[in-house]
């Protein structure tokens, strides 16, 4: 058998480039801690700015226009989180290689990694932005969207969706920067995009001057305009400064997929965007349900939606950051410091969230007053979901470092089956096995339970050591 801490690549180490940048880091070496922590701060910043960006949407939408236009854009959103699987999971395996090579000082090879994903991406982007277009009516019947919300979700649906060429080309320039260990170029490019998206808002939807008034069509418009401006904006600092995932030259032929690399991204992505289609999915099924309870209680779970967004920020942001130090190292060759790695994302995820979701439980209706008012009868009920359901993310956090762990090394198949036992047998099954007694309750319950049945068998394929047996890149 072959040694599971052997470096991935035997063959004779090529001459490092030399072309490094500032905001690119290695990790590793030197303490574990403050390097995760360091990197893991302005992820989370661009984390919350995203979430922010939704969240001032959603005042916007929910004040300027009302619950049902909120119903409308969750309904929407809820297809979008579908589409975004595929992005994903081909994102994430491009990071980890983008790691793994950043690891092993071969810049070449990172580059030809990201040429490959942005070729990919392309085509990809587009041919779902044409299926989004075409496939929009279908697709809202079949969450069984609120009557009243139908029209307003049909507006916005097909507007959005022009953003995706630009969305997916933003969000694979930041995931392929992350794996360089550079979090400060994402976060200020994400930090334009939310203002210019978050900024034209109420422009376009209440028709301030000297904007035509568009209604919810508007706050698509803004994000089209958002994502196009920053991915232009993004492209032109990697080229301005150098950075390491910039192609010039010969390397711009790195852009027609290399087969071989392509294979990699393929193979170790789509049970990656399999793992989101498994969650979207479920989250559907589920919002269809929430659909047929009325537009209050859509509008209630819409808004708690906001809050959970920022619970689970830290946990992403942590688990990103070890995901991206364990492939560097996997790189490497240093497994001693994959574990340390991934303790410590543990920990400080844990302490985190804990404390988010305490202050939650003392000042939630100020922080759901953001959304709708204090006077809105969605509120108690929003209310309610959220305290019932936000403590289950202290487990989610665990899962996802976990979890990101395992995908870093390849390991990328049990992650989905744990995902499909909890989302689909438990989530799914809990809600149609307790609605006849608990009503709506039934619903808001399965949301910790879940969370605790994945925690458990993460935890338990983490420490049965087999999931350090697999490979991201061929040895």
């Amino acid at each position: 058998m072959a040694d599971i801490d052997a470096p991935l690549d035997a063959s004779p180490p090529r001459a490092p480039n030399p072309t490094y940048n500032s905001n690119s880091h290695n990790l590793t070496e030197g303490p574990i801690m403050p390097a995760l922590i360091a990197f893991a701060i302005p992820t989370l910043g661009s984390n919350v700015l995203q979430s922010l960006n939704g969240s001032l949407n959603a005042v916007w939408v929910g004040h300027l226009i009302g619950e049902s236009a909120l119903a409308a854009a969750t309904n929407v959103n809820n297809v979008m989180f579908l589409t975004f699987a595929a992005l994903f999971g081909f994102g994430t395996a491009t990071n980890i290689l983008v790691g793994q090579n950043f690891g092993r000082r071969d810049v070449d090879q990172v580059r030809r990694v990201m040429g490959t994903a942005t070729g990919m991406f392309l085509i990809l982007s587009v041919v779902i932005a044409l299926g989004g277009w075409f496939g929009a009516p279908a697709l809202l019947h079949l969450l069984a969207t609120p009557k009243e919300a139908l029209p307003l979700a049909l507006g916005y649906f097909k507007v959005i969706f022009l953003a995706m060429p630009a969305m997916f080309i933003l969000a694979l320039g930041m995931m392929g920067l992350r794996g360089t260990g550079d979090a400060r170029t994402p976060l200020k490019w994400m930090a334009i995009s939310v203002v210019l998206d978050s900024g034209l808002n109420p422009f376009l939807i209440a028709g301030i001057d000297p904007f035509p008034k568009m209604g919810i069509e508007g706050a698509a418009l803004a994000t089209v305009i958002a994502n196009y401006v920053s991915v232009a904006g993004l492209v032109y600092d990697v080229y301005a400064r150098d950075l390491p995932v910039r192609l010039r030259g010969v390397e711009l032929g790195y852009l027609r997929p290399d087969a071989a690399i392509l294979r990699l991204i393929a193979n170790k992505g789509f049970p990656m965007a399999l793992q989101m289609f498994v969650m979207s999915g479920a989250s559907i099924v589920i919002i269809g349900l929430i659909n047929r309870e009325g537009v209050l209680i859509t509008a209630a779970y819409s808004v708690t939606m906001q809050l959970w967004n920022y619970v689970m920020m830290p946990s992403i942001a942590i688990g990103g950051a070890v995901s991206t130090m364990v492939a560097q190292n996997i790189g490497a060759g240093n497994w001693d410091r994959v574990g340390q790695a991934t303790r410590a994302g543990v920990m400080i995820g844990l302490g985190t969230t804990v404390s988010i979701v305490l202050l939650l439980a003392i000042v939630d209706t100020q922080a759901l007053s953001m959304f709708i008012s204090s006077s809105s009868p969605a509120m108690p009920l929003a209310r309610h979901i959220q305290l019932i359901a936000t403590w289950g993310f202290i487990l989610f956090g665990v899962t996802f470092v976990l979890q990101g762990t395992m995908r870093a090394n390849g390991a990328v198949w049990v992650p989905v089956v744990i995902m499909f036992v909890s989302l689909w047998i438990v989530r799914v099954g809990l809600v149609f096995a307790l609605h006849p007694l608990l009503g709506a309750d039934a619903i808001w319950l399965s949301f910790p339970i879940s969370s605790a049945v994945s925690m458990l068998l993460s935890i338990a394929y983490y420490h049965s050591g087999r999931w350090r047996q697999a490979r991201m890149m061929p040895a």
